[in-house]
């Protein structure tokens, strides 16, 4: 394995800390302890700004921008891939030939019956008894003027099975959020999507494509790291995972 060292971007961010307060909350992943986020509020960042707090294991909340810090759990680790690095594997190949037949549409953050309706299907699916809406993701989580977001849309003969919430970066795509219609969950969508991704960040000549969080114990995130290589954010520098 091999690492790149963040220091310089973490003395950076020291200097917004004023800026941060630390919210503790119930865990979002069901484990036994007391989720921290340390975040801040911003009316809006450069795309510069963002890299840096994206290269420092943050992500983004609506209009917040926050990292976890939780005092009993270090579970929550930051992953990116490389496009410099990054090959898909064989079986990535073989889910992206069996998608072929999903049209992709790029364009801006929009709420639509059709989404909110697919979005609270997915929920329903995967988070049962979850107070939260499509409409409260759409609008707490997703929708923002903190950042350039786009929503990329995937359907098959028309219609809507798959929706991804982007982030832009300076030189890197964010992916926030994505969800997909259940009923098609062989065709392994969340590994699609990432595959796509990671081709349109290749084209607009982005150096990274960040994951969000890879939480090892949550078998729904398990997929992420079979992206290979990719970089774990470990004690402060991005080490390398072949």
């Amino acid at each position: 394995m091999t690492s790149v060292d963040v220091s310089d971007t973490s003395r950076f961010i020291a200097k917004l800390s004023p800026y941060f307060v630390d919210t503790p909350a119930e865990c979002p992943y069901g484990f036994d302890c007391i989720a921290v986020y340390h975040q801040a509020g911003f009316s809006f960042l450069p795309p510069a700004l963002l890299e840096e707090f994206l290269a420092a294991g943050y992500r983004r909340n609506g209009n917040t921008i926050y990292a976890m810090r939780c005092p009993d759990c270090a579970a929550c680790v930051p992953i990116r891939l490389a496009m410099e690095t990054f090959r898909p594997s064989r079986n990535m190949r073989r889910v992206r030939q069996r998608n072929q037949d999903i049209d992709i549409s790029v364009g801006p953050l929009e709420v639509t019956p059709e989404k909110l309706q697919l979005l609270d299907h997915f929920l329903n699916s995967r988070y049962p008894g979850r107070a939260s809406t499509a409409l409260d993701y759409y609008s707490g989580f997703f929708v923002n003027s903190l950042a350039p977001s786009m929503e990329i849309s995937f359907r098959l003969y028309g219609q809507l099975v798959g929706v991804s919430i982007v982030d832009l970066a300076e030189r890197s795509l964010s992916a926030v959020y994505f969800y997909f219609d259940p009923a098609f969950e062989k065709r392994s969508l969340g590994t699609f999507n990432i595959l796509y991704l990671a081709e349109l960040a290749s084209r607009e000549n982005c150096d990274y494509l960040y994951l969000g969080y890879w939480i090892e114990p949550v078998a729904a995130m398990a997929y992420k790291a079979r992206f290979r290589p990719h970089y774990l954010l470990i004690n402060g520098a991005w080490v390398q995972v072949d």
